[in-house]
């Protein structure tokens, strides 16, 4: 269960576990503008800017976050995205967050859209995203010290906010104020409520010019500091790959390259779309419809890990991006042959994520799951402005000329030009970027080929076939909206080094095995069907890694690549692009930098031959 909060008479909030008032019920919002919007210098000081980087430790009731979302929305002149990272141990309950903002008309609304998103906040990093996705808050659960060692950014504006120093000593503890200073670039400006003299100290000793200043009534001060160390920093936060937002190119037009392209757009590139298809998601994203639902294991791997980040940051682009009930639903899904007795725990936000429902019939349920149509979210992410599509337009290699990457075809014609260069394109990602060291014959990364076939078919009359999707070594998807009608979709197959498309009996029966096993009832309607070759077949070639993960990563300057998404493209997708554009714009990362480098496209794995045993 959430952090409960108690509510005062007079509608302060007050926290049990500190034994001290979250704010004063009459100058919430005065307190985040005196205090650390204006203690910041903002919003004066985000004119102009491309992007604006807000570190706050204690989340508590997000009213500086609305805040400073609300100071963005009514700014002419604010940055492009606004990213707010907050640290929070213990988050309450959304009804809270609403109960906090009610009085407060202007905030109100965020708050609601808040709300919306506020849920399975088990440990870890958390991206939700607003405004389009030109807001993005990441909200780091748990201990600040240990959460603030895991991102690697440079944050323009501090908010140290918390608990009473004598009622959270942990919150204003050196050790933390040391992590906060990591985050700091030289200019960096801070600004707290609190002007206890062990806190002035301390952040003198993290390198920070401190000063009191008059507080909002009833407190007398409040504090503001600038981070400018007089030595010599040795741990300096990353800095921008790319100099400034100009043209990029995407080589492919799936899952992979339509989300990078849409991120680039939204920070202000304009990205060509390249694609020797006549359609984009041409390849294994042309997929009918898919399942997008978090893997869960034991021990609570790095996969898991991964796939609750990419799952949470698909559902919502789906929400911002597609039609309900025509291009995608949230359904929820049972997975089957998991015993429950051997969930991880997630803590007490877990049941968002998982929920045990019957040991004997081993079966899981899985909240955040959904049906999407892959096609129609490529679409919805190339529609974004600032991207030009371009269909029938093979690449034959990328070469470095003049400080810019190009695209060249077969006869050596320059495709398009532009400082920035993405591959995405799946399978021939591999040929077309720069071998691997002194070997020309060694490719910078090793793909396998994967070939699925999935068996489908219209609905015919009569009862639905299930109540929901079930997962578990293949899926099936009881009922959904495709451009000929609502269908079910079961499969799919998983054949290592395989680039055959063409459909196979041998498969669809392999699949209608798989349904006895997932869902026998919807197996036993449908048997006569696949005996006598009525159902349909889709099949596709994915492209994995030999670890099962994507790939994504700067290749060589400029050059990036995003692919190798596997059977979870819907999952990845998205994930994969912002954490492209976090790399490349010294931005707050979407997940732990452990969990980053996992993913990264230089890894040992990505040059590994073992292919993958299972999907």
């Amino acid at each position: 269960m959430a952090e409960p909060v108690e509510w005062l008479p007079d509608g302060t909030p007050r926290s049990a576990r500190f034994d001290d008032i979250y704010r004063s019920h009459a100058g919430a919002l005065a307190q985040a503008r005196h205090v650390f919007l204006g203690g910041c210098g903002l919003p004066q000081a985000w004119a102009g800017r491309p992007q604006w980087r807000i570190l706050e430790t204690g989340f508590g009731l997000g009213l500086n976050f609305l805040a400073a979302w609300r100071a963005w929305k009514d700014d002419p002149q604010r940055p492009q995205i606004l990213h707010f990272v907050s640290v929070e141990a213990w988050p309450v309950a959304a009804g809270d967050l609403l109960r906090s903002a009610a009085a407060t008309p202007e905030l109100e609304p965020l708050a609601r859209e808040l709300a919306a998103q506020w849920w399975g906040l088990v440990p870890g990093f958390h991206r939700l995203q607003f405004e389009g996705g030109r807001v993005l808050l990441t909200l780091c659960v748990g201990e600040a010290r240990p959460l603030l060692r895991e991102q690697a950014f440079a944050a323009d504006s501090v908010f140290l906010d918390g608990f009473d120093p004598q009622r959270n000593p942990a919150m204003w503890a050196l050790d933390t104020l040391k992590a906060v200073a990591r985050c700091c670039r030289r200019g960096t400006r801070l600004a707290t409520w609190s002007v206890a003299g062990h806190v002035r100290r301390d952040l003198e000793l993290c390198g920070f010019a401190v000063e009191k200043v008059p507080g909002l009534p009833p407190k007398h001060e409040s504090l503001q500091a600038r981070f400018n160390p007089p030595w010599t920093l040795k741990h300096a936060p990353p800095q921008p790959r790319a100099a400034a937002v100009g043209k990029a190119f995407v080589v492919g037009s799936g899952l992979a390259g339509a989300a990078v392209a849409a991120a680039l757009a939204l920070r202000g590139w304009q990205v060509q779309v390249l694609d020797a298809a006549a359609a984009a998601a041409a390849g294994a994203s042309g997929l009918p419809a898919g399942l997008l639902a978090p893997h869960t294991s034991p021990d609570d791997n790095l996969l898991s890990r991964l796939s609750r980040a990419g799952v949470r940051l698909s559902l919502q682009q789906a929400q911002m991006r597609l039609a309900a009930g025509r291009d995608w639903q949230r359904t929820g899904v049972l997975q089957r042959r998991f015993d429950p007795r051997r969930l991880p725990d997630l803590g007490p936000w877990q049941h968002d994520w998982q929920q045990p429902l019957d040991e004997e019939a081993a079966s899981v349920w899985h909240a955040a799951a959904a049906w999407v149509r892959p096609a129609a979210l490529v679409q919805a992410w190339l529609a974004e402005p600032g991207i030009e599509w371009r269909g029938h337009t093979p690449v034959d290699r990328l070469e470095r000329h003049e400080g810019q990457w190009q695209a060249l075809d077969a006869a050596g014609q320059v495709l398009a030009r532009a400082d920035l260069a993405v591959v995405a394109a799946g399978l021939d990602s591999a040929g077309l970027l720069p071998s691997s060291g002194d070997d020309p014959a060694a490719p910078a990364i090793r793909l396998h080929a994967v070939r699925g076939q999935v068996s489908w078919d219209l609905l015919e009359a009569g009862p639905a076939l299930a109540a929901h999707p079930h997962n578990g070594k293949g899926h099936f998807l009881p009922d959904v909206q495709l451009p000929q009608g609502r269908a079910w979709l079961s499969g799919s197959t998983y054949v290592r080094a395989d680039r055959s498309t063409q459909a196979r009996p041998e498969e669809h029966r392999a699949n209608l095995e798989r349904l006895r096993l997932l869902v026998p009832d919807a197996a036993q309607r449908l048997a006569a069907r696949f005996e006598r070759g009525e159902v349909r077949a889709w099949t596709g070639v994915r492209c994995a890694s030999g670890d099962r993960r994507p790939l994504v990563g700067e290749i060589e300057p400029g050059l990036w690549v995003s692919t190798a998404l596997g059977s979870r493209g819907l999952t990845f997708a998205h994930l994969c692009a912002e954490l492209l554009a976090a790399r490349l714009h010294a931005e707050p990362l979407p997940v732990p930098t452990r969990l980053a480098a996992a993913l990264d496209a230089t890894r040992p794995a990505a040059i590994a031959t073992r292919v993958p045993a299972t999907p």
